[in-house]
C-alpha cells in the first residue's frame, strides 16, 4: 500500500485530463495524472484525432491571434467568415436534436475562445485546417464554422500538453489502472490503483475522472449501444473500458446522457481493431458528400449531401453499421478526386480503380454488381446539372426524382479514372455518462453534488445526443478539463466558496 497522497488526482491523461492538470496546478494543488496505458501509448483518445477545436471567433483578427505566421498570401486568398455564440449554440442545439444541457452548453461556447487561448499559452500551437475544413475553390479558401487544428494533429496535442505538464512538476504515472473510489462520510478520500499487479490506495482530496467513455469494451457497447456494435472497430485508444464511469456509479453518482448514442464515422474496411497511433486519424473517409456511397445490394442508404460533413459523419457510422456485413464503398470520379482529404492518399487504403464505371463496380468486393450499375446510372440522369457545383458550401445541387435525393453537391460519375474507397464503422466514443454540474462537480442520482468528485471529457453525458458537430470533441474537453481542474484545485486547497 501507498501512503502518498496528493491534493488533486487527475484519472486519465488525454486533453481533458492533461488540461484538468494544469488547472488544478493553477490553483497551488499538488497534482498526479494516472495514466491506463504505457508510456508508449499515452494520450487516451486525442491522441488518435485530427487535433481539431470548434470555437466562437470573429474573423480574421481573432484567427490572428492563434495562428500569427499567417502568411500574406493565405490572408488574401482566403474567408476565414466567423462564428458567433449564438451560431455554435445553435448548431450544437440542432444536431443533438436540442437534447444538450443547455447550462453545458453555455459554458462550452462562452469559454471555448479562452479555453484556445490557455492551451495554447501551454505550449499548444495552432494551424489553419486547410483540405479539411475549407477547399480551394476557384482560387479561394472558405472555412466554415471550424477553422483550428493542432499543429501535429492529435499526438502534437497531447505532447505539448504533456510537456507543459512536467513543466509544471505535475506528477504522472503510467501503467496504473483505477479501480474504484475511496469514499468517506465527508466525500472522496482517494482511490485505489492496479499498477504492476498490485493495488495499491492513493489518497487524495479531490479525484477528476477524465479517462474517457466505454467505446473499447465490447460488452459495454453490446448491452447499451445494441446488436451489432461489438463489431465496430475502435477508432481511438483500448483503454477506454468505461472504468471512470463504473467507478463513479458505483458510488452513487447520476447516469446521464445518450447512453444508446455514440460518434462513429467512416472508417476503412480493412482498418486494425483498434487506433493506430502512427496513421491517426488516417483511416477517416469523410470526403463522402462529393461522391456516393453504396452498400453490400448495391444501392445508396444515406444522403451524402445532406450537410455540411463536419454535421453528418458523426452520425453516419451507425447507418453503416446497419448495413448488410457493415461495409460499404464510397464511389467518385476524376472531378472531385482532387477535393478528397490527405487519408485518401495513405498507403493503408481500401482502394479500387477503373477506367469505366463498369470496371470499377467489377472490382467492388461484396456487392451486387448488376444492382450497383444500376444505382449508378440511376444517380447520372437524377443530377441537376444547371446548379453550379460549390464544395465551399450547401449549394443546392441535388437530385430528382430518386426515392432518396441527394441534397447538394451531386455530380454525375461520368469522367475517368473512377475510384471507390472501402468503409465500415469506426466508433470513437460513446455519448452515456455521468452527470456534472456547470462548474463539473459530479452529481448523485439526487441532484447533490459529491463532494470532492470531478468529470471531464468524454465520460461525461449530456453534451452530445444521435450526432456531433465536427471539431467539438476536443474542445468540449478543453473547457470542462480546464473547469474541473479549477473547481477540484480550489476545493482541495481550501479555496472553494
Amino acid at each position: 500500500m501507498s501512503n502518498k497522497s496528493y491534493d488533486v488526482v487527475v484519472v486519465g491523461a488525454g486533453n481533458a485530463a492533461l488540461c484538468a492538470a494544469l488547472s488544478a496546478q493553477e490553483q497551488g494543488a499538488s497534482v498526479l495524472v494516472l495514466e491506463r496505458a504505457p508510456e508508449e501509448q499515452r494520450g487516451g483518445n486525442s491522441a488518435f484525432t485530427g487535433g481539431g477545436f470548434r470555437m466562437v471567433y470573429h474573423g480574421l483578427e481573432d484567427i490572428i491571434q492563434f495562428v500569427p505566421d499567417l502568411t500574406k498570401e493565405e490572408i488574401a486568398n482566403t474567408d476565414f467568415g466567423a462564428y458567433s455564440a449564438e451560431q455554435f449554440l445553435d448548431d450544437l442545439g440542432r444536431i443533438t436534436e436540442y437534447r444538450i444541457d443547455p447550462e453545458l452548453a453555455e459554458v462550452l461556447v462562452h469559454r471555448s475562445t479562452d479555453t484556445v487561448r490557455w492551451i495554447g499559452q501551454k505550449g499548444v500551437r495552432f494551424v489553419p485546417k486547410y483540405g479539411s475544413a475549407a477547399y480551394k475553390h476557384e482560387g479561394r479558401f472558405k472555412f466554415f464554422a471550424q477553422v483550428l487544428q493542432a499543429v501535429g494533429g492529435g499526438r502534437g496535442l497531447v505532447d505539448a500538453e504533456f510537456k507543459a505538464a512536467e513543466k509544471h512538476g505535475i506528477a504522472i504515472r503510467y501503467g496504473a489502472r483505477a479501480t474504484s473510489l475511496i469514499y468517506g462520510r465527508d466525500g472522496i478520500e482517494g482511490l485505489r490503483v492496479i499498477a504492476n499487479r498490485e493495488e495499491e490506495e492513493i489518497r487524495a482530496r479531490a479525484v477528476v475522472l477524465a479517462c474517457g467513455g466505454f467505446e473499447a469494451n465490447r460488452e459495454w457497447r453490446a448491452r447499451y449501444l445494441g446488436s451489432g456494435w461489438d463489431l465496430a472497430k475502435v477508432r481511438g485508444t483500448r483503454y477506454n473500458t468505461g472504468d471512470g464511469i463504473q467507478m463513479a456509479l458505483d458510488i452513487g453518482a447520476q447516469p446521464y446522457g445518450n447512453w444508446t448514442g455514440a460518434h462513429a464515422c467512416d472508417w476503412d474496411l480493412n482498418a486494425p481493431e483498434y487506433g493506430d497511433r502512427e496513421v491517426g486519424d488516417g483511416y477517416g473517409k469523410h470526403s463522402y458528400p462529393f461522391g456516393i456511397v453504396l452498400n453490400a445490394n448495391g444501392v445508396r442508404f444515406l444522403d451524402e449531401g445532406a450537410d455540411i460533413r463536419n454535421h453528418t459523419y458523426a452520425k453516419y457510422g451507425r447507418v453503416i453499421l446497419e448495413q448488410p456485413g457493415q461495409l460499404c464503398w464510397q464511389v467518385f470520379d476524376a472531378k472531385v478526386a482532387h477535393l478528397l482529404r490527405d487519408t485518401y492518399r495513405i498507403k493503408q487504403v481500401t482502394k479500387v480503380t477503373g477506367n469505366t464505371i463498369e470496371e470499377l463496380v467489377g472490382k467492388l468486393e461484396g456487392v451486387n454488381k448488376p444492382q450497383a450499375l444500376k444505382t449508378i446510372q440511376e444517380f447520372n440522369a437524377a443530377v441537376k446539372q444547371d446548379v453550379p457545383f460549390n464544395p465551399n458550401t450547401k449549394d443546392g445541387r441535388c437530385t430528382v426524382g430518386l426515392p432518396l435525393p441527394k441534397l447538394n453537391w451531386a455530380n454525375t460519375l461520368d469522367t475517368p479514372p473512377f475510384e471507390a474507397y472501402g468503409v465500415t464503422c469506426g466508433i470513437t466514443f460513446t455519448f452515456g455518462g455521468v452527470k456534472i454540474t456547470p462548474t463539473a462537480q459530479v452529481v448523485d442520482t439526487e441532484e447533490k453534488p459529491i463532494p470532492g468528485l470531478y468529470a471531464a471529457g468524454e465520460l461525461v453525458g449530456g453534451i452530445f445526443y444521435s450526432n456531433y458537430p465536427g471539431g467539438t470533441g476536443l474542445m468540449n474537453g478543453a473547457v470542462f478539463g480546464r473547469v474541473a481542474g479549477e473547481s477540484a484545485g480550489q476545493f482541495a486547497t481550501g479555496k472553494a466558496d
